[in-house]
Order: structure tokens, then sequence, then C-alpha cells
């Protein structure tokens, strides 16, 4: 599955945690050599095969964007959405989450995420959960390991529908031709990816178009206008005001 059009060096994603003042900005390379250490953590460090499930229990991140990619990378089905939910559409594969404990039994394998900026590890992690931030690092950033997932695989479960990489392609062009979106866009996104339109409208869509997305986690109203000006946003996911002249997606 293509994630993106955009030039090696031009800014990928950025990211905003606003609880802890972080920022971190990613070019298509940067990002690129992150899906690929993360295929390789995967496929060598936890034995997944094409046909596996990943299970995504995270908030919206950078990572759990490098995750759900280096999933379909490794041909697996990405299960993601509300967590109420995730139980009900798994019973096998690999449970990614910021909360351990919350972890099912049948869960072949728990990786722990802490989020932190400087990837600092889990604090007080079990012995059975492999801590992403700690392993990852040894891996190659180059991904050889599987060919492209066909069209008529079942590649994402979200809110209790399950779509194929065409289903996904064809929603994703959909958007793209309805918002017009370009390689010039700087989408804001603020939305959980809790159901397709969002992953679509805030993930998506704008890689696909060779834009760049700008992730905004604990976002501090009062610095909203500032952060679209500075970042240069053209286009927004999951703010509820508009922001005159940005183009408002969802």
């Amino acid at each position: 599955m293509e994630l993106t059009r955009a030039a090696a060096q031009r800014p990928l994603v950025t990211f905003y945690d606003d609880a802890v003042g972080e920022r971190l900005e990613f070019s298509r390379r940067t990002f690129d050599n992150w899906v690929a250490k993360t295929s390789n953590l995967l496929v060598e460090g936890l034995d997944v095969r094409p046909g596996g499930t990943v299970v995504l229990d995270l908030p919206a991140h950078w990572q759990t964007a490098v995750l759900l990619f280096a999933a379909w990378n490794t041909g697996q089905r990405v299960v993601i959405g509300p967590r109420e939910e995730l139980g009900s559409a798994a019973d096998e594969g690999i449970w990614a989450t910021d909360t351990p404990g919350n972890a099912p039994d049948w869960a072949d394998e728990v990786l722990g995420l802490s989020l932190d900026a400087f990837g600092a590890p889990l604090p007080d992690a079990p012995a059975w959960v492999t801590d992403y931030a700690v392993e990852v690092r040894s891996y190659g950033d180059r991904f050889t390991g599987h060919s492209p997932a066909s069209s008529s695989e079942q590649v994402l479960s979200v809110s209790n529908t399950t779509l194929s990489r065409a289903q996904i392609d064809r929603e994703t062009q959909e958007f793209l031709e309805e918002h017009e979106l370009t390689t010039e866009d700087r989408t804001l996104t603020v939305v959980e990816y809790t159901t397709s339109t969002a992953l679509v409208a805030g993930l998506l869509a704008p890689l696909r178009a060779g834009g760049s997305v700008i992730l905004c986690r604990n976002l501090d109203d009062d610095l909203i206008r500032r952060r679209i000006e500075t970042e240069h946003v053209t286009a927004t996911a999951g703010l509820e005001a508009p922001y005159a002249p940005v183009r408002r997606l969802l």
C-alpha cells in the first residue's frame, strides 16, 4: 500500500503533544526509516507472517501511524478504533498498546509503547511485554520482506467493519478528489482513528496526495490560530470551528 508521493526531504509528519510541550518533525525519508525498522521488528522480533493481525490499542500518535504502515508492510490486517470494540474484532495476533495491563490473554505478543518523546522505555513493564522503544532501535532501516497486499485482501478492521485494500484505496481516492488535496496541502488533524473516514481524512488522504499532516495530541485551543500560521496549515480534520481560509475536511 503506497504511503506517499512526497519528496524524500520534505516534511511529512509533524507531531505535537501540548500536554508536554512536544514537537517532532519527520521527513518522508525519516518516517520511511521508522516504518522499515518497525516492519523488521514485527517480522524478525515478533515472528509475524502474512495474513496475521495487529491490534492498535493506541491514541492517534506518530508511532501509531508508523505501526499502521509497518503492519500493512508485513501483510497484516490492522484492527483499530474505539478501545471498547477492539477485543471483539480480533482473537489472535499482536496487541500494540500504551497500557499493557489491558492486553487480553489471547494476544500472541504484547508490544508496549511508552509514547515518550525521547524514546524512554515503558516504566515497570512486565517481562512478557516487548518494549517498542527499546527493541526497535536495533533493526534495519530498510525492509524488503513482503510484497504488497492484493486488492482483495482484508487489511483494516475499524468500528466492526472490515475493509479490503481495494476498498481503502477507493475511499482514499474519492476523498482526495472531493477535497482536491495536493502536494502543497498541510493538514492539521486532531481526529482519533475510530472510523475509516477519520483515518482517511486525518492521515491516509493527505499523505497519498503527497502533502503532509500535523498530528496534534492534547491540543491547546489557545494555540490553534498560531499553529495554523506557523505550520502553514491549509486544511483541518477534527476541529469543530472553521478557521478561514483553511479548508475543513472533517
